[in-house]
C-alpha cells in the first residue's frame, strides 16, 4: 500500500475544490512530474480533458486502449485529435498471445453468450492493458460523471485507486451533459460524430448501440446483458484471466 501517495489526498481534495480544472491539471503535473496520465476513449467528455490539457500544454500524458473492435468513427476521432492539438496520443493494445488463444478457444462473439465470457473479453481487451499504461505512473485523470450511473454518482472526485495503487482524478464528475456540450461547441473540440446518433456512451462496436428517448445513459452497453451493474472493469476491481480460463 502506497502510505505516501494515499497521505497527499485530502490536500489534493482541498486543491481541487478551489481551483478550476485546467489550474488544478497545472497543479497536478507541477507535484508529480512525468507521473500524471489520462486515459481518453474519445467520448464527449475525454474530448474536454483532452483539450484543457493540450491547449494548456501540460506534461500531462495520453493514452488510449485500443481493442481492435473500435467504431471507424473513433479511430477518426483519434485522428482528428492527433491533428488539431499536433500530438500523438498512445495506444495500448491486448497481449496479442492471451487474445489469440480465448478467441480460438471461444469464437469471436463469445461476449454476447455469457456475462463471463463478456468480462474476460473486456479483461484482455482493457484491463490488462490498462494495467500496463499505469505502471510507473501516480494519478490516473478520467472522464467519469456523476450521471453515468448510480454507481458514480457518490463517487469523490479524488479517491485512491487500490487495484492500481493511483490517485484517480475525475475532473467533471459533476458536470452535467449539457455543460458537457456547450464546453465542446464553445471550444470547437473535434468529437465522435456517433454522439450526434444517440450513442453517448461509445466502446467496442459490436457492444454499444445508440439509445432511445429516456433511456438511461448506460442502456447502450451490452444490452442484452440483464444485469444492474454493467462495467467493463476497468473502474473496479476485475477479475484474473489465467490461462486456465480461456
Amino acid at each position: 500500500m502506497n502510505h505516501s501517495l494515499q497521505d497527499t489526498l485530502p490536500e489534493l481534495l482541498y486543491q481541487s475544490s478551489r481551483l478550476n480544472m485546467g489550474d488544478f491539471l497545472e497543479l497536478l503535473s507541477t507535484e508529480f512530474p512525468i507521473a500524471v496520465t489520462f486515459s481518453t476513449s474519445f467520448s464527449f467528455e475525454d474530448q474536454v480533458i483532452s483539450h484543457a490539457i493540450l491547449k494548456g500544454n501540460l506534461p500531462i500524458h495520453i493514452f488510449t486502449l485500443d481493442t481492435g473492435r473500435m467504431f471507424a468513427e473513433t479511430y477518426s476521432t483519434w485522428s482528428s485529435t492527433n491533428a488539431t492539438y499536433q500530438t500523438n496520443i498512445k495506444a495500448y493494445y491486448p497481449n496479442h498471445v492471451t487474445l489469440q488463444n480465448f478467441v480460438a478457444a471461444n469464437g469471436p462473439n463469445s461476449f454476447y453468450e455469457s456475462v463471463d465470457n463478456r468480462k474476460k473479453c473486456c479483461y484482455i481487451r482493457k484491463v490488462e492493458p490498462l494495467q500496463r499504461a499505469l505502471q510507473g505512473c501516480k494519478v490516473w485523470i478520467t472522464g467519469l460523471r456523476a450521471e453515468h450511473s448510480g454507481d458514480r454518482k457518490d463517487l469523490p472526485m479524488i479517491e485512491w485507486d487500490e487495484t492500481n495503487q493511483v490517485i484517480k482524478y475525475h475532473p467533471i464528475l459533476h458536470w452535467t451533459f449539457a455543460e458537457v456540450k456547450q464546453y465542446i461547441n464553445d471550444n470547437h473540440v473535434p468529437y465522435n460524430p456517433l454522439q450526434d446518433k444517440g450513442y453517448v456512451s461509445i466502446g467496442c462496436a459490436p457492444c454499444t448501440r445508440a439509445i432511445k428517448p429516456g433511456e438511461d445513459f448506460r442502456a447502450g452497453r451490452w444490452w442484452w446483458e440483464d444485469a444492474d451493474k454493467k462495467e467493463c472493469g476497468l473502474h473496479d476491481h476485475a477479475p484474473n484471466v489465467g490461462e486456465s480460463t480461456l
